[in-house]
């Protein structure tokens, strides 16, 4: 899918104007398809509800909205941040939503471009932006995240931002905080920048970009929390001492849209809590994974950094609902930018094919929790993201690892 669409664009140079017509024809048709789909958008409703409560001054991990009774999970800042949903109407607010949410699409691989080729001329990188657009948008986690109306796409944006700047970059570093302060998921990020600048510093002992941009994502986190905690102190002590560990909030562990390791281990074991084992081997794969991350930035090699820490961070997570894997778009990006070095060649168009497939909704999930007795066959289906993730990650490491003994 997205390996014939950048190989065509490598090729042979499309007109701006068709690259744009391309793109927008695809988002129009994507925009029908949801509406006779008739999504929900329930996530924007309970983002909604979250701005009222906090206009009217409630307790905002008290409240529950929708038919679903979903509850606040996020960060006292996100509900700070939807407020301004409050101020139009409903119909409106998910039209905003849907429009918004297209446009980070674009944005989302347009940065995804300019991280893995940086030196790419602005007119081919916006035709290859373009077209990678129109086609990635059709993806799982992109759909369901737009079927929601979440805000995974915001998310990468603000990251990928901060690690597509310019050397010295004073701005480099807001994105990531506001992002960890809005969802705590990308403080990852974080932790790989002051790894990856502290082993930088020992070998060149002078302060470095990655120290920088960790420095100014930790302090924006910090200053965003505090203003938060001023504004809604009640709920700001709630979350941070409480609400915080209680992961039951945000759905059972062993839903299929769980595409985590905690997730593939409750059904694997046939339980909604994998207890200590989910914690040992989340450990163990998020030290080897940080490992491949922070020597791919010591090589200079930032784009591989960034993408394996942000897969990472979605495996390691206790709950990475299927849409939160909108990152799946800088992966294809570098893999079919890379795909001349990657073994087996055609892994790109494999992986592109995994995120294309919706396989994992192939198996049984409606109410009644049918997950907790799952077949071989469906375990395989509805671990699809973080085996296929898994298989990346060792092939490219024996790959390395085969690199270096030939070296010696």
């Amino acid at each position: 899918m997205t390996v014939s669409v950048l190989a065509r664009t490598r090729a042979r140079q499309w007109p701006l104007a068709t690259a744009a017509a391309a793109c927008l024809l695809s988002f129009i048709a994507f925009w029908v398809a949801q509406r006779l789909a008739h999504v929900n958008m329930l996530d924007v409703m309970v983002y909604r509800a979250e701005g009222e409560t906090v206009r009217a001054g409630g307790d905002l991990y008290a409240m529950r909205a929708t038919s679903a009774n979903l509850a606040m999970t996020y960060p006292p800042f996100a509900g700070l941040l939807f407020v301004p949903l409050t101020f139009v109407g409903v119909p409106l607010m998910r039209t905003l939503t849907t429009a918004g949410n297209l446009l980070l699409v674009l944005a989302l691989v347009q940065l995804s471009l300019q991280l893995v080729r940086p030196s790419l001329p602005g007119a081919r990188l916006w035709r290859a932006a373009l077209l990678v657009a129109a086609v990635v948008v059709w993806c799982e986690p992109v759909w369901t995240t737009l079927r929601y109306g979440q805000i995974n796409l915001l998310i990468a944006v603000a990251v990928l931002w901060d690690f597509t700047r310019r050397e010295g970059n004073r701005w480099a570093g807001v994105g990531i905080g506001l992002a960890t302060a809005v969802k705590l998921t990308p403080g990852l990020f974080v932790v790989f920048l002051l790894v990856a600048g502290v082993l930088r510093w020992r070998r060149e002992r002078r302060w470095n970009q990655w120290l920088r941009t960790a420095a100014t994502a930790t302090g924006v986190f910090l200053a965003t929390t505090l203003a938060s905690a001023l504004a809604l102190p009640y709920d700001s002590r709630r979350f941070w001492t409480e609400t915080l560990f209680e992961t039951g909030r945000v759905g059972f562990a062993e839903e299929t849209a769980n595409q985590s390791l905690r997730g593939v281990l409750a059904r694997l074991m046939h339980t909604d809590d994998p207890g200590l084992w989910w914690l040992v081997v989340a450990v163990l794969f998020g030290g080897a994974a940080m490992a491949l991350a922070v020597r791919a930035a010591l090589r200079g090699d930032k784009a591989l950094a960034v993408v394996v820490c942000a897969i990472t961070a979605l495996m390691v997570s206790p709950i990475s609902w299927s849409h939160h894997w909108v990152w799946c778009v800088p992966l294809l990006v570098l893999l079919v930018e890379r795909r001349d070095q990657v073994r087996p060649r055609w892994a790109a168009g494999a992986v592109a094919l995994v995120f294309a497939s919706f396989a994992l909704w192939w198996v049984p999930h409606d109410p009644g929790r049918p997950e907790l007795d799952q077949n071989a066959g469906q375990m395989l289906l509805s671990a699809v993201y973080p085996l296929t993730m898994t298989v990346l990650f060792a092939g490219y490491a024996l790959a390395r690892r085969r690199q270096a003994v030939a070296k010696e």
